[in-house]
């Protein structure tokens, strides 16, 4: 039993662990493309990243026109193929980010991935970037059912539960990581260098981290 104040340790992925952005925007891009669109550049997208595919594409679609629903659903699945193809191109931890999760895990803290990605992409790049193993669990925007990703509170506790119960915290850079961890009574970390939708003064969360230097200190004030 580890004496770190929270036995288990929650992630969201994109914007948090890894930065995806280079080839989110490129899977978006490729969609666009097909349908006519403009491109957009990495930095409008990032806003965008947080909410699943579909979420992203719909607001790429906005922002270059707008689209129906039934485009949506053909725009999808080549975004997805796309991206399946292409899912760790540029896709990198961020800095210092592998460092934090072998302190934890040293000092016997259980990691966990909660993403609203697709479960079946998440473990793909995952997989790709070699670090599957470093998480007991891993869950996906589609793991519990439709309509059930963040800002549900249910991957949240069924990441607790997962992962043997027991006090919990969870890192994220979205209001959905956040509003997520606090319906399940998490206290969350947001990430200032993540995928910002909205200032990150804005998202309410317990704390803010600058980078994953400021993590295990950040954790051990929260306790």
């Amino acid at each position: 039993m580890t004496s770190f104040p929270f036995p288990i340790v929650g992630f969201d992925l994109d914007g948090t662990l890894l930065d995806t952005s280079g080839d989110l925007a490129a899977a978006l891009n490729h969609a666009l493309v097909s349908a006519g669109r403009p491109t957009l550049p990495v930095e409008r997208v990032k806003p965008m990243i947080g909410g699943g595919a579909r979420h992203m594409l719909a607001q790429g679609m906005a922002a270059t026109g707008g689209c129906s629903e039934a485009e949506l659903d053909v725009l999808q699945a080549r975004l997805l193929d796309h991206y399946r193809t292409n899912i760790a191109v540029f896709t990198r931890p961020f800095p210092h980010a592998m460092d934090a999760l072998d302190r934890l895990a040293n000092m016997g803290v259980t990691l966990a991935v909660v993403t609203n990605k697709l479960e079946s992409l998440a473990r793909q790049i995952l997989d790709e970037l070699a670090l599957t193993a470093r998480f007991a669990t891993i869950i996906g925007g589609d793991t519990m059912g439709p309509g059930n990703g963040k800002p549900s509170r249910m991957p949240i506790d069924a990441m607790v539960a997962r992962c043997g119960g027991g006090r919990a915290a969870f890192v994220g850079d979205s209001i959905y990581d956040i509003t997520a961890a606090h319906a399940a009574g998490l206290p969350a970390i947001a990430c200032s260098f993540g995928f910002l939708m909205q200032p990150v003064e804005e998202l309410g969360a317990d704390a803010v981290i600058d980078g994953f230097d400021d993590l295990i200190p950040t954790l051990e004030r929260l306790a």
